[in-house]
């Protein structure tokens, strides 16, 4: 999720692995499902609370369609159908169907960076928009691209190629560009550490210096505050104001709480913060108000790819329970069989 080298109890339940969907919704304490980019194996899984692996992209054992390596991001699209991925060092982005796992659209060239149309250099946090429009941070050509179904450049934040804080007109580093519901962009900018906010016409609505050494991913929350994680080691996760002032932080500076660059902080329904801990392999939930970890999917600092393991998880999105039940094709699909049980 970060162009840069990619808390504290790990959740031991002891329930036996099912073999469907369980009747009464999904296994706390996910009130869903978790879609999780696991950079380091080249794939995306959807877990669940009980840590099984209910959907994977490619399946295991299949070649996908088009080479699907260092997948970084996977955000689901509206109407929860389809997934857009970027992978940041392969230079492309990808539309995937879910849960058939057809590939639906792809921009850019694999492994071949540039900035000229139909070319990326390490794209971040691609999302799929309501009209059709991709979106997509384009770090090392300091801009944010907004692209039609046919691969065009519709607008662009930033000047490609040219690298400074003085947005709309340059951006410096780009890592995030998360859409609101107004229309509107949440960019996040690497180098300055700033989070700036337009509105859907691309003008500037204000901007704020993070209190973060490297802010990845700026999330909106209610009331105009803002989730943030510093990609940094010992990492944090910071809740902040517009204005940059810091109303709830996570940080803790050893032990096993301890962050080792988090590249995305997301808020769930149910008031747990669920965590990219990129560089320790795993993927964590954490309580807000006991500033502690409560679950985990994958072993701490122990990258593989068998039963329970991540390699540098760089992406997630959450998919809700209510979304399954009411679609009986999903939720037959996410029926069979799971692979694994975590650790």
């Amino acid at each position: 999720m970060n162009s840069a080298p990619a808390a504290s109890t790990q959740s031991a339940d002891g329930a036996d692995p099912a073999t469907s969907l369980p009747t009464g919704g999904p296994p706390g304490p996910i009130p869903g499902y978790l879609l999780i980019a696991d950079r380091g194996n080249n794939r995306m899984i959807l877990v669940d609370g009980r840590k099984r692996i209910l959907w994977s992209y490619p399946p295991p054992g299949h070649r996908p369609a088009m080479p699907f390596q260092s997948d970084d991001d996977a955000f689901f699209a509206p109407g929860w159908r389809s997934i857009i991925t970027n992978e940041e060092y392969q230079q492309t982005i990808q539309q995937i169907a879910f849960p058939t796992g057809r590939l639906l659209w792809h921009y850019g060239h694999v492994g071949v960076a540039g900035s000229t149309p139909g070319y990326l250099n390490t794209p971040d946090d691609a999302y799929l928009l309501s009209d059709g429009t991709r979106t997509v941070a384009d770090i090392q050509n300091c801009r944010v691209l907004f692209l039609s179904p046919s691969g065009k450049v519709i607008r662009q934040i930033g000047t490609t190629a040219a690298c400074g804080h003085d947005p709309p007109s340059l951006l410096g580093g780009p890592n995030g560009d998360t859409p609101l519901p107004d229309g509107g962009t949440l960019v996040t900018e690497i180098h300055g550490s700033w989070v700036d906010r337009f509105d859907g016409h691309g003008r500037l609505r204000w901007s704020v210096h993070a209190p973060v050494g490297y802010p990845s991913d700026a999330q909106p929350l209610h009331g105009g505050r803002i989730l943030l994680a510093d990609y940094s080691s010992p990492g944090q996760v910071v809740i902040m104001s517009k204005q940059g002032r810091v109303v709830w932080r996570y940080g803790p500076t050893s032990g096993p709480g301890e962050l080792d660059h988090p590249s995305l902080a997301l808020a769930l329904p149910n008031g747990l913060i669920a965590v990219n801990d990129d560089y320790n392999d795993r993927v964590v939930l954490i309580d807000r108000s006991r500033r502690r970890i409560v679950w985990q999917y994958g072993h701490t600092n122990s990258p593989g790819a068998g039963p329970g393991y991540l390699d540098i998880p760089d992406g997630m999105d959450f998919l809700p329970a209510s979304v399954v039940a009411r679609r009986p094709a999903m939720e037959r699909a996410l029926r069979a069989p799971p692979r694994a049980r975590g650790g």
